[in-house]
């Protein structure tokens, strides 16, 4: 990316322009990645309406900067992925199995990212393309160690067969979220196993609006036709009756004008 399109990317992240001179450190690392899943909306919208999703650098940064649009993990961690090299990152993006209510071992169907630097005190997980309650800072790559944001605690654990395994604690016990190894992939990597989420007959992606995006005290979702409001230990819950109501939500909780 140029100048004027990192500081525009800053600007769609609600982040000064300035932050573009700004040392790739933790600070920056973690207002990033809490502006990107608070403004950016997690969306499968074009997969809905059959618009093939475009993965390059150009087509992604229209949509999420220019249209003010969001996407699911293979768009938003891609775009983010090419912010944080522009900034002064290094980053290493890694297939990843999504394990949160499996009770079998799943496809690699998620993409994450280890992120390191100079100025950087050891290496970052980040990941701004999961829905669901997921961190809202950057990680610690570290084993055992327990990270607590939000009222929500993390930790990594090594597997054999797994990798690198990221466990939340939810209602008094950890539950596995995600596991990733470090192979080296490509951006041509992602694109058969995003066509499959965007096609297949098993997929999740395909059968009904899925919409996130996180607030400092929860989250706001679209499942289907219900909105949610999730705040703290209370959830809002309504049933959009039509194609007006559902817009008129978009635009105001989600920033998506269709």
């Amino acid at each position: 990316m140029n100048r004027i399109q990192i500081e525009n990317y800053l600007e769609r992240l609600q982040l000064d322009r300035s932050l573009a001179d700004h040392k790739p450190d933790e600070e920056l690392l973690n207002k990033l990645q809490l502006a990107y899943v608070t403004t950016v909306p997690y969306e499968n919208l074009d997969i809905l309406n059959n618009i093939p999703l475009k993965l390059d650098e150009e087509s992604l940064y229209e949509k999420i900067v220019t249209n003010h649009r969001g996407g699911y993990c293979f768009e938003v961690n891609a775009s983010y992925n090419w912010l944080l090299q522009s900034l002064g990152y290094n980053t290493l993006s890694c297939f990843s199995r999504y394990l949160r209510g499996e009770d079998k071992i799943p496809m690699r169907r998620h993409r994450v990212l280890i992120v390191d630097s100079p100025d950087l005190d050891g290496r970052y997980f980040t990941d701004v393309g999961i829905g669901e309650r997921a961190p809202r800072l950057s990680l610690k790559l570290v084993e055992g160690l327990e990270q607590e944001q939000f009222g929500e605690i993390y930790k990594f654990e090594k597997d054999e067969f797994f990798g690198w395994v990221l466990w939340d604690f939810y209602k008094g016990q950890w539950r596995r979220f995600i596991a990733f190894t470090e192979e080296p992939q490509i951006e041509e990597d992602y694109v058969g196993t995003s066509f499959y989420c965007e096609k297949h007959p098993d997929s999740v992606f395909n059968k009904g609006n899925m919409l996130a995006i996180k607030t400092l005290t929860g989250r706001k979702t679209i499942s289907n036709d219900e909105f949610r409001i999730f705040d703290c230990n209370s959830v809002y819950a309504k049933t959009m009756e039509n194609d007006d109501e559902f817009k008129a939500i978009l635009l105001e909780h989600f920033g998506i004008k269709l």
